[in-house]
C-alpha cells in the first residue's frame, strides 16, 4: 500500500508508461513519506470506445465525491 491505478487510452509507449510509473512512485514517496517498497502502480489501457462504460461511469461519475482532481470533460465531448 498505496496502490495507484492509471487508466488511459492506448497509444503510449512502454517507455512513457514506465516514466509515468516512476514519477508517480517518486511523488508518493515524497508527499506521503513512504519508502519505495510498499508502492505499486498499475497502468491499464482502455479503448476509447469502451471508456464511458468501463471508466467514466463507474470510476468518475459514480465516485465524483472521491475525486481529488475532476476531469474537464464529459463523455459527450468525445462522441
Amino acid at each position: 500500500m498505496p496502490h495507484v491505478a492509471v487508466k488511459l487510452w492506448p497509444g503510449k509507449s512502454e517507455q512513457e508508461k514506465s516514466r509515468l510509473a516512476e514519477a508517480i512512485v517518486k511523488d508518493v514517496m515524497s508527499i506521503l513519506n513512504y519508502g519505495e517498497e510498499p508502492i505499486s502502480v498499475a497502468i491499464e489501457e482502455v479503448k476509447s470506445t469502451d471508456w464511458t462504460e468501463k471508466v467514466y461511469k463507474p470510476e468518475i461519475q459514480d465516485k465524483w465525491d472521491k475525486l481529488y482532481k475532476k476531469p474537464g470533460y464529459t463523455p459527450s465531448d468525445y462522441e
